[in-house]
């Protein structure tokens, strides 16, 4: 997988930690080591639908991957179910 800096990639997974789901896109933005010399790490800057920066994660580079013409984007609320309000 030959993933560049800056370049657009999408989650594999659900990270819980940070409110992410799998599909999600976000902008790789640096590449870490792990401090126990495990897997690298990808530091990420996901956006808002509008393009508006709303958090900087880390996560394990197996956890991303590069977009693809067979990838379809979609859209999705980033409030927490917590945070809805029921009528």
């Amino acid at each position: 997988m030959n993933i560049e800096l800056y370049q657009e990639i999408a989650l594999t997974r659900d990270i819980p930690k940070y409110q992410l789901q799998q599909g999600d896109i976000a902008t790789l933005i640096d590449f870490v080591d792990h401090p126990s010399k495990v897997e690298k790490g990808c530091v990420l800057e996901i956006f808002n639908a509008v393009g508006e920066s709303i958090k900087v994660v880390t996560v394990p580079i197996s956890a991303i991957k590069t977009l693809t013409s067979e990838d379809m984007l979609t859209s999705r609320s980033n409030k927490q179910k917590s945070d809805l309000v029921t009528m």
